[in-house]
């Protein structure tokens, strides 16, 4: 009886701490699960994004020619050293500038303009005006260029007529082949696809703002300008922000495809930028080492800017509270 009685009661003793154990194992699991929702996002993330990253920084150490009967010669800084002598860099780097510059008006004065004047519209015609602006946006950019070839056509094309009939032209304008326009009309052609993307940006930031401020500053006897100026832009300054730092980071390279169809990087270099110079170098003329070394300043380069211009974002912006 002694020893059936003691087994009982180990038994009984032994039950509350495997269910304490039972309960320890689900919280630890409870912990993990949320990571394993994740884990399949995560690894698309490492090999499609931080993996070609990490073989972009390997590769710029390397001279190769992409043919896998090649071996990769190592060859340490010097992709970068004669990277920067190059002078087509010092032209991209200045074209690249024109076209972020460039792109400023279209990606942030005409669609805050366009945002706040149809702010007021109603809910069905708003729904098709966000639709018709935001179209050329989603149109793939070889039909893009297709188009406006054909509407900047020297000879046929429909914006020499008109302006040949406004003003006293002795001759068409060549717009992609003429040094003084064809980074003028790349630029216009980014722009003018961005433009739908911007407006939706700031018409949905404008819904966010309250619009008690509007109706107390009516009551206050405000135009329509001194509410714009003291009102909608600085409570619309954290997306101006936002969008100014997407035009510079991404100018060059939504202007990649135009260029590649229409200039192909000319007249003399007249339209090339950082993108499609590290393209020329990787597709063109096969030297990897070097377009992987360009990138690698490209990106060192445009993250160093994002850092600075999130830092300033924080300074800038003005949030309602």
């Amino acid at each position: 009886m002694t020893i059936e009685a003691t087994g009982t009661a180990g038994r009984v003793a032994g039950a509350p701490a495997k269910t304490r154990e039972r309960k320890q194992l689900r919280l630890r699991l409870a912990g993990v699960k949320p990571y394993l929702y994740l884990l399949p996002a995560l690894l698309f993330l490492g090999f499609w994004i931080y993996k070609p990253l990490l073989e972009t920084f390997q590769l710029s150490l390397y001279q190769w020619n992409l043919l896998p009967t090649s071996p990769r010669q190592f060859v340490g800084l010097d992709n970068f050293r004669n990277l920067l002598r190059l002078p087509d860099m010092g032209i991209a780097l200045r074209n690249t500038l024109i076209y972020t510059v460039g792109i400023m008006p279209f990606s942030l004065l005409i669609p805050i303009l366009i945002a706040i004047s149809t702010d007021n519209i109603g809910r069905r015609a708003g729904t098709l005006y966000r639709a018709l602006i935001f179209l050329p946006m989603i149109m793939a950019p070889v039909a893009v260029s297709s188009i406006w070839r054909w509407i900047l056509h020297p000879t046929n094309g429909i914006a020499n007529e008109w302006l040949h009939a406004l003003l006293p032209l002795t001759e068409p304008i060549r717009f992609f082949t003429d040094e003084r326009w064809a980074i003028w009309s790349i630029t216009f052609i980014t722009g003018w696809k961005l433009v739908g993307f911007a407006t939706l940006i700031f018409s949905a930031a404008l819904t966010g703002i309250n619009k008690e401020y509007i109706e107390a500053a009516r009551m206050d006897q405000a135009n329509r300008l001194q509410i714009i100026w003291h009102i909608l832009l600085p409570l619309l300054s954290p997306t101006i922000l936002f969008m100014t730092l997407m035009s510079i980071l991404f100018a060059s390279e939504m202007s990649f495809a135009y260029i590649n169809v229409l200039t192909q990087g000319g007249p003399f270099n007249a339209t090339t930028n950082v993108y499609y110079l590290l393209w020329t170098y990787g597709f063109q003329t096969f030297n990897i080492g070097a377009s992987s070394a360009a990138a690698v300043v490209f990106f060192l380069g445009f993250g160093l800017i994002a850092v600075v211009f999130l830092r300033l974002t924080k300074r800038l912006s003005f949030y309602d509270n």
